[in-house]
C-alpha cells in the first residue's frame, strides 16, 4: 500500500555540476525536493519505487544499482540508483519491457538516483521505472495499482516537470494554456487531489510539453484509496519550464 510520496521536477539542471554557473538558481528548487525525500524516509517505507519520464530506450523496470550518467551534459558524473543489488526485482508494470544490466537510467532517474545519494538515502531497497511521455492514462493507473501492492508499505519518488511552455524562450515556446494547466496540476499535487490527477489531459500535456503527466498519472493510480494528504513545497517555472515539488503522506 502506498504510504508517502514525493514528486520532483527532473531538469539536469537540478544537479549543480550540470547547472554550473546557473547553479544558484534553482537552490529553492533542491531544499524543496529535500524536504520531500524526508517525508519518504520518515514514512518508513518496505520499498522505494522511483518514476519519471523516459524514451523508448529508458522505458521499463530499473533494478536497484542501475547506473546512471551526466556524460551526455558534458560533466564526467556517474550516479546509482540506490546500493548496488543483484537480486533488484522487476515493477511487474504494464508493458514493461525486460531489464538489460547494460542499460543506463534516464536522465529523470539519474536526477532522482542523485537526489537520493544527495540525501543518504538507506532506508529501504530502491528500484526504477522510466515510463513514456505519451503512455495512455488507464495503462498508467493499472501501473500505479501494481506498484502500490508490491509491498506492506510502499513510497514513490515521482519525476517530471510541468509544462515547457510558460514564456517566449521556453523549449516549447510561450503557450496560453500552459500557466493554467500549469496551476491545475499545482493544486491537485498539493491538495492529494487523485481525482484531478487521473482526470489531466493526456493530449493537452503532450502539447505543452509537460513530461510528469504520466508519472503524476502512475502516482494517483497508486494513490488510489490511501487516504493520503499532500502540500505543495515549490512552484515555480525559471527557464519558463514548470517545476513543482509536492510531498504526500
Amino acid at each position: 500500500m502506498l504510504v508517502a510520496a514525493a514528486v520532483c521536477p527532473c531538469p539536469p539542471l537540478l544537479v549543480p555540476e550540470v547547472a554550473a554557473g546557473a547553479a544558484p538558481e534553482l537552490d529553492a528548487a533542491r531544499a524543496a525536493c529535500t524536504d520531500a525525500l524526508g517525508v519518504l524516509a520518515a514514512s518508513r517505507p518496505d520499498l522505494l519505487v522511483v518514476v519519471g519520464p523516459a524514451d523508448r530506450s529508458g522505458r521499463g523496470p530499473h533494478p536497484q544499482g542501475t547506473r546512471g550518467s551526466f556524460g551526455g551534459f558534458g560533466v564526467d558524473l556517474t550516479v546509482r540508483l540506490g546500493r548496488p543489488d543483484t537480486d533488484g526485482a522487476d515493477p511487474g508494470t504494464d508493458g514493461a519491457v525486460p531489464d538489460s544490466p547494460e542499460r543506463e537510467l534516464p536522465a529523470s532517474l539519474a536526477v532522482a538516483a542523485w537526489l537520493l545519494e544527495r540525501t543518504g538515502w538507506s532506508d529501504a531497497p530502491v528500484e526504477g521505472l522510466g515510463v513514456g511521455e505519451p503512455l495512455e492514462s488507464e495503462r498508467c493507473f493499472r501501473a500505479g495499482e501494481q506498484i502500490g501492492g508490491r509491498a506492506g508499505r510502499v513510497a514513490l519518488l515521482v519525476m517530471g516537470d510541468a509544462s515547457a511552455c510558460r514564456t517566449l524562450k521556453a523549449p516549447g515556446y510561450l503557450d496560453g494554456r500552459a500557466e493554467g494547466f500549469d496551476a491545475e496540476v499545482a493544486r491537485a499535487l498539493g491538495a492529494a487531489d487523485v481525482a484531478a490527477l487521473k482526470a489531466l489531459d493526456a493530449s493537452l500535456a503532450y502539447e505543452l510539453k509537460a513530461a510528469g503527466r504520466a508519472p503524476w498519472q502512475v502516482l494517483a493510480g497508486a494513490a488510489e484509496g490511501a487516504g493520503l494528504g499532500g502540500a505543495l513545497l515549490h512552484d515555480d517555472a525559471p527557464y519558463g519550464v514548470g517545476y513543482l515539488v509536492a510531498a504526500w503522506s
